[in-house]
């Protein structure tokens, strides 16, 4: 299995490499991502001036790793049009640092960078959570990992664009996984004015909206101390569902489990 990696925070991000490490173990991986901070960049391409990549040796080093001076989409397409030569069987975008629910998506980098493979064709999942504790950012990495096989070994369509946010909880405190649907709204954007002595400026500020979620969205399955798994394939694209198995969620809370017991007989 060859795996693409991205994200929108930056090569040195400590979730990319969580996510890095825990793919590695089921996948040949190779990251493409940007050289710095791409947050809330959306679904920007880059037109006007030339993309820079340089080839690194980063923290795994036999992981082929480049990085970019462009945007997370950017990144996803150079990799699939230029940089990678062998097929690739599924891209995934994060470890996020911080959730992307409801209408985030629709400026998150990490999410973008995962529907431009989707959009070429590819099968593509965008990984959030609410912490960067490192215990919970190997749980991430151990669901994308899960994921994957299951999108490999033919359980999951190769049609799917799933958004992934998980919990600032321990795995034993999670309560489940539920697919979900995209909360109306996350944020508020409001604006700050202010002045600097020499002139006024302004400041966009995002603040948390106080409005109840549907017990069906992404959001209030987060509260709830669940793992949300959206298809926005569905929910961005009006595009036919394709079929996911109604145990999904139940053997992908097993799997994050079994391999915690396994890991913990490992350090005993």
């Amino acid at each position: 299995m060859r795996v693409l990696v991205t994200n929108d925070d930056g090569i040195f991000a400590e979730g990319l490499w969580a996510l890095v490490r825990g793919l590695k173990k089921v996948a040949r991986v190779t990251v493409v991502a940007p050289i710095r901070e791409q947050s809330a960049v959306g679904t920007a391409v880059t037109l006007h001036h030339p993309l820079r990549i340089q080839k690194v040796s980063l923290t795994e080093p036999e992981v082929e790793t480049y990085s970019v001076e462009g945007t997370p989409s950017d990144c996803v397409i150079l990799a699939l049009e230029k940089l990678i030569e062998d097929k690739v069987d599924l891209v995934v975008s994060g470890i996020n640092h911080g959730l992307n629910l409801g209408d985030d998506v629709l400026i998150s980098g990490t999410v973008s960078a995962a529907l431009q493979g989707y959009l070429r064709g590819f099968p593509a999942l965008a990984i959030s959570i609410a912490t960067t504790d490192s215990l919970q950012l190997e749980n991430a990495a151990k669901l994308a990992a899960l994921l994957a096989e299951k999108v490999v070994s033919r359980e999951l369509s190769s049609n799917v664009l799933l958004n992934v946010n998980l919990p600032d909880l321990p795995l034993a405190q999670i309560k489940g996984v539920q697919l979900t649907q995209l909360a109306s709204k996350s944020h508020i954007n409001t604006v700050e004015e202010g002045n600097d002595g020499r002139r006024q400026y302004y400041w966009l500020v995002r603040q948390q909206t106080d409005r109840v979620a549907d017990n069906q969205t992404d959001i209030w399955v987060i509260e709830q101390g669940n793992i949300s798994i959206t298809p926005l394939h569905t929910s961005l694209l009006n595009r036919q569902a394709p079929a996911i198995p109604s145990d999904l969620c139940v053997h992908l809370l097993q799997g994050l489990q079994q391999r915690q017991v396994l890991r913990r007989s490992a350090d005993n």
